[in-house]
């Protein structure tokens, strides 16, 4: 039975929620001398400030969600891994201070959360969102999954996860290919993991495309630093399987960091801040 026609006619048996999230601030932004004396300079680290904005935002999942995560996939960037650090800091913390600003010395409780590295969430591998004279010029981008998970906390990688994505997208991947990504990327997690809550961290553009895929006629026109976009979709139980509908955009513009306009019906489908 196709999900649109069980999401008219059914009740769901319960509702599945997934949040794509971008990282934190990155040095190379900020620090224009990083790049010169850096030895990977396609893949900074967060500033400082960047891992306090990444802790307070898995803090603020913790009190204002009306759900928890079961499982956190991230991109193998490392500005998206010190992010998920932190979130994951927030989130799981033995004890919740609000005097602590980062994740350094937090008592974290494994068992909350199962995380994975998910290459399908890396960053937009062409020049528009990568500065040619950063990438390696022999091709080799150094990304080492076992070294991606050793910086994650401990107890909470889940190695019996099969990843969708078995390596990094080729360098000149199209724009409009990349946003096909994301847009599956998201869908094929989700599908994957129908009775869980899934937190995506990626890049701006993943959060960019989830948005335009998931609302039609959306376009985001700020995505700030940990911005997120929230998901949600019914789950319907049909003869023992979970059949999904279809996503819904929770977000309202200017929330979470995120502004998107929205096709004004007066004006021939010009945009209009929604």
């Amino acid at each position: 039975m196709d999900s649109i026609e069980i999401a008219q006619n059914e009740t769901p048996e319960f509702y599945q929620n997934v949040v794509v999230m971008r990282h934190a601030e990155r040095i190379d932004k900020f620090d224009p001398l990083w790049v010169p004396k850096a030895t990977r300079p396609w893949d900074p680290p967060l500033i400082e400030h960047g891992r306090v904005r990444a802790f307070a935002a898995g803090r603020n999942f913790r009190h204002n969600l009306d759900f928890r995560f079961h499982r956190v996939f991230v991109s193998p960037f490392l500005r998206c891994i010190q992010t998920t650090v932190e979130v994951i800091a927030a989130l799981s913390a033995a004890v919740d201070d609000p005097t602590v600003l980062t994740g350094d010395g937090v008592s974290i409780e494994p068992s909350k959360l199962k995380v994975s590295v998910e290459y399908g969430l890396c960053e937009m591998m062409n020049r528009q969102a990568i500065k040619l004279e950063v990438v390696p010029k022999d091709g080799n981008w150094g990304f080492d999954i076992s070294a991606c998970e050793a910086m994650l906390p401990a107890g909470t990688v889940d190695n019996n996860v099969e990843r969708v994505y078995k390596e990094l997208p080729q360098w000149e991947q199209p724009v409009l290919h990349a946003w096909v990504r994301y847009e599956q990327i998201v869908k094929d997690l989700a599908d994957k993991y129908p009775t869980e809550n899934l937190l995506l961290v990626t890049h701006g553009e993943g959060v960019r495309a989830a948005l335009s895929s998931f609302k039609d006629g959306a376009t985001a026109t700020e995505i700030d630093y940990c911005a997120y976009l929230e998901l949600r979709r019914p789950i319907f139980n049909k003869d023992k399987s979970f059949i999904p509908g279809k996503f819904e955009v929770l977000t309202k513009t200017g929330q979470s960091g995120l502004s998107y306009s929205m096709p004004s019906p007066l004006s021939n489908g010009n945009s209009s801040t929604s």
